[in-house]
């Protein structure tokens, strides 16, 4: 092998691991999702079932729970949906005090059942279980620095390095929150962590706060504290919610209570915009009202900002539904539903016939052939990616009836990669990166497409913009991305200048 030959060789395995744990996707797809539990005395393995049941929109591809108090740890974890991985029969065999769960989209490593979390490690002190919401930026330095520290590694994720890092302080002496925050400075990025130990529970953001952490609070005497990605969790088993987690905060839940340490030196909230937008469930909480009531108010800023004349204003089926109803009340045009969502479907197995995969969006969305015939139709999403979804939906309102179609979309136009934990294209699949607005119209084929604004985006959540991630809309990472790791996503062109 020639000394060229071998350049090129590094450069293909670097590229392969930066892929393994950056994986590129052909569509984005949800951040996960992650819960704990500290009650003694209390079923925990069936509050986490149901946790992260609540949590399921976050992450499809696999679930798990462990269980953990002083006598060992027991956990269950598996490729699939959470219905399909738990049974009763499973769930009465995770005991303990102390429950972690997660329902899981690799955004890091890929997608098997070795990556399955929690990532379970023993320590001096005993079992540590950790589920992890995010992406770490310095994932491949921070290998690197582990592999020297003599660690070894069973998966490729980044969530698993967190965990060898903690554990790695716990046998080197420290306890398990000095282990936890001298691990922390190790990290870069996006991080919202449940890790359970044999004496308690740990919450933790990263500095910048950029996925959700909230704490539940159940009634008892002493009381039973709860984490979750979002309130939907809290809601579903009965727990009120008490506060988030902080940017740069860990909350330590023990017999003794909860208690809070402030790590990071300079927090600043960047929570992930797209949270608001899309990936969080409306019904959860955000800055005390639910993410309807905020994309309620997008459609109706977007109604402010892009209004046409139309006899209908739709939204797609679910996310796009509050910004149509909020256009619709800007504008006045009726609302009313121009798809039909089928509930039920999930992943299948068993492959359409090519007559079906050639009507495409129809397994997913029906239109309603006697509400749109000739009719002028407003359809309202929350964003457009790629443009092939769009396209094919513009296509099955057209074969129904629509007389025209105008597209309006409750958020600005996407033209960078997310580095944080949400899985997005390289920059060449983004379409907004690489066309004009009238460009992407004649693409999907509407007759207007409008994108609603930036500012009207952030001013509508009543907060300073400031304190939000928005970089997939505007190129502004609040955590610096290494080139290495950026050139995987951008455009070459865009690297180099």
């Amino acid at each position: 092998m020639t000394a060229n030959d071998q350049i090129l060789d590094s450069h293909q395995q670097l590229t392969d691991f930066i892929n393994s744990l950056y994986g590129l996707s052909e569509k984005p797809e949800e951040a996960c999702g992650v819960f704990g539990i500290y009650a003694p005395k209390k079923t925990v393995a069936k509050f986490t079932y149901f946790g992260i049941y609540a949590l399921q929109h976050r992450g499809q591809e696999s679930a798990g729970i462990a269980t953990l108090d002083e006598n060992g740890i027991h956990s269950h974890k598996d490729m699939g949906l959470v219905s399909q991985v738990f049974t009763e029969s499973i769930l009465n065999e995770l005991t303990g005090n102390t429950a972690v769960g997660h329902t899981r989209y690799s955004t890091t490593g890929a997608s098997h059942r070795a990556n399955a979390q929690p990532v379970i490690l023993n320590t001096r002190l005993g079992h540590l279980a950790l589920a992890h919401n995010g992406n770490l930026v310095n994932a491949v330095e921070l290998r690197e620095i582990l592999q020297k520290r003599g660690c070894n590694f069973a998966t490729s994720t980044d969530s698993e390095m967190i965990a060898v890092a903690i554990a790695q302080g716990v046998d080197e002496g420290k306890d398990w929150l000095e282990a936890a925050i001298s691990s922390f400075q190790l990290c870069s990025g996006a991080y919202s962590l449940a890790i359970g130990t044999p004496v308690g529970l740990m919450g933790v953001r990263d500095p910048n706060g950029i996925r959700p952490l909230v704490i539940g609070i159940l009634e008892g005497d002493p009381a039973r504290y709860v984490l979750a990605s979002e309130t939907c969790a809290l809601d579903i088993i009965g727990a009120d919610y008490l506060r988030d987690v902080e940017p740069g905060e860990l909350v330590w839940i023990t017999e003794s209570g909860l208690s809070s340490f402030h790590w990071a030196t300079q927090p600043q909230q960047k929570l992930c915009i797209f949270e608001m937008i899309y990936f969080a469930r409306p019904d959860s909480i955000m800055h005390n009202e639910t993410l309807y009531s905020y994309r309620v108010r997008l459609g109706q800023q977007l109604a402010r900002e892009s209004i046409v004349e139309a006899d209908l204003v739709m939204g797609v089926p679910d996310s796009g539904i509050p910004a149509a109803i909020g256009f619709s009340r800007v504008s006045g045009i009726p609302y009313g539903e121009g798809l039909i969502k089928n509930r039920y479907v999930g992943r299948t197995f068993i492959q359409p016939t090519q007559y079906m995969r050639e009507s495409g969006i129809k397994m997913k969305l029906n239109p309603l052939k006697d509400v749109l015939a000739n009719k002028r139709v407003i359809m309202v999403d929350d964003s457009i990616v790629r443009g092939t979804t769009s396209r094919k939906i513009v296509k099955a309102l057209r074969d129904a009836g629509a007389k025209e179609i105008h597209m309006r979309i409750s958020s600005s136009p996407v033209t960078h990669p997310c580095f944080y934990g949400i899985d997005t294209d390289n920059q060449t699949q983004l379409v907004a990166a690489t066309k004009s607005v009238a460009d992407i119209a004649r693409q999907i084929g509407v007759d207007s497409l409008a994108y609603l604004s930036w500012k009207g985006m952030l001013e509508v959540t009543g907060k300073d913009p400031n304190s939000f991630c928005s970089a997939c809309f505007t190129g502004d990472y609040p955590v610096d991305i290494p080139e290495v790791i950026k050139s995987s996503k951008f455009i070459l062109e865009e690297v180099n200048m």
